[in-house]
């Protein structure tokens, strides 16, 4: 397979004009699997291929590996373990999973369900009177910041000073030297500076001291692989709170938007509440929270579809473009709950697949199951809603919607 340059196609996605629909261009892209850039970026966008380079142990998620490094991971001291490669990658995701999930802590998720049912709850509580509801500040922000902030240790009042924060490492993420002001990257590393110091600061307070939160843990643990040092708890959380908080928003806010789009799926969903597990999982493949990964270094030579990706190279991986990819998925442009193998790459895939996925499948199932449970005849005030200006994370910045009663008690029907 012969490798061309489709510059203007990958411009036209990372492009804020495209973002509420650039599935179409991501059609145009799979037309040539591996896609080299002037720049020499190589743009990876079909499902076998971006699946086998992300189980490609010569594919590295380390910076250093670039020929040319990247301006964007200015302002973070110690990388977090997403940035790494194995052995080290391999130890610190084991010594995080100690404390979020199984085998040490298999109740994590289900321990925390009511919780996040009672959360739910009081936020829907809160859309009473309203003659509009902002599906994203009224309910998919703070819910998972509420759950992650519960998790970390970190105090409920301290949430708005995260917003400001996460608001600018998340701008920064795609940031462009070519195009995008000096001022987009410096603010995202201010930001992650700031949070930095922050959680630095909370966890000077845990060493020493029995508690049940992640930064405790973490602080306090000895475990096979020994203790994190403070700046690789501090990594950690940073990437729990950014990372596991953003996506979540997306992805509930990105579910709810679906449904309203396909009212016949809401209605089915009221009726028949165990159908939001694989309609979760259809929703991770059709509209996903994550579109791509921005860049993967080539440790050395690697040949891709037939192209040899040159040892140094940066590589694009356009997650959301192999979820919808027609060699992989019959129809792939329909919203399909009833689908059956699923094997979507809304969370990644490989030694990188998202370990706090379990988390936000189960927010995201509670969130939409109360939403359409409750909400009276909902409706979107604009499609399409105004986006993120990040094609990376991609979701509505905001969803507004009226309900058929004006706002009334929220019960349904």
């Amino acid at each position: 397979m012969t490798t061309t340059e489709t510059p203007d196609t990958l411009r036209r996605i990372l492009d804020y004009s495209s973002r509420a629909d650039p599935y179409p261009l991501y059609a145009e892209l799979r037309e040539t699997p591996v896609a080299r850039q002037e720049d020499g970026t190589y743009v990876v966008s079909t499902y076998r291929e971006i699946t086998d380079l992300l189980h490609n142990p010569h594919l590295s998620s380390d910076v250093r590996n670039l020929s040319h490094p990247m301006e964007v991971t200015e302002g973070q001291t110690t990388p977090a373990f997403i940035n790494l490669d194995p052995p080290e990658h391999d130890r610190l995701r084991r010594m995080a999973m100690r404390h979020f999930g199984p085998p040490h802590t298999p109740g994590l998720v289900t321990g925390v369900e009511g919780d996040l049912t009672a959360t739910v709850s009081a936020l829907i509580d809160g859309f009473a009177g309203k003659e509009q509801i902002d599906i994203v500040d009224d309910f998919a922000y703070p819910f998972p910041v509420t759950v992650i902030c519960h998790l970390l240790g970190v105090p409920r009042e301290d949430e708005p000073r995260f917003h400001v924060w996460v608001d600018a490492i998340v701008n920064s993420i795609d940031y462009n030297p070519k195009t995008d002001p000096k001022e987009k990257l410096e603010s995202g590393v201010q930001a992650r500076k700031d949070l930095q110091q922050y959680l630095g600061g909370l966890l000077e307070q845990r060493h020493g001291r029995p508690g049940e939160d992640l930064l405790t843990r973490m602080a306090n643990d000895d475990g096979p692989d020994g203790r994190m040092t403070d700046d690789e708890i501090v990594a950690t959380a940073h990437l729990l709170l950014i990372a596991g908080h953003e996506t979540t928003v997306n992805l509930i806010t990105n579910g709810m938007l679906t449904l309203l789009r396909h009212p016949q799926v809401l209605h089915r969903l009221r009726d028949e509440p165990d159908l939001v597990v694989p309609l979760v999982e259809e929703l991770l493949r059709y509209e996903p929270p994550v579109h791509l990964i921005p860049w993967r270094a080539a440790y050395s030579d690697i040949t891709v579809a037939d192209t040899v990706i040159p040892k140094g190279s940066r590589i694009i991986l356009m997650l959301a473009s192999g979820s919808r990819d027609p060699k992989r998925f019959h129809d792939p442009d329909r919203f399909d709950p009833d689908r059956r193998d699923i094997q979507h790459l809304g969370f990644g895939s490989g030694i990188h697949l998202c370990f706090g996925g379990p988390l936000a499948r189960r927010e995201t199932q509670i969130a939409l199951t109360e939403l359409v449970r409750r909400l009276d005849r909902p409706r979107l005030v604009a499609d399409p809603p105004p986006y993120r200006r990040s094609p990376v994370l991609r979701g509505p910045i905001h969803l507004h919607i009226e309900q058929g009663d004006g706002g009334g008690d929220n019960r349904g029907h």
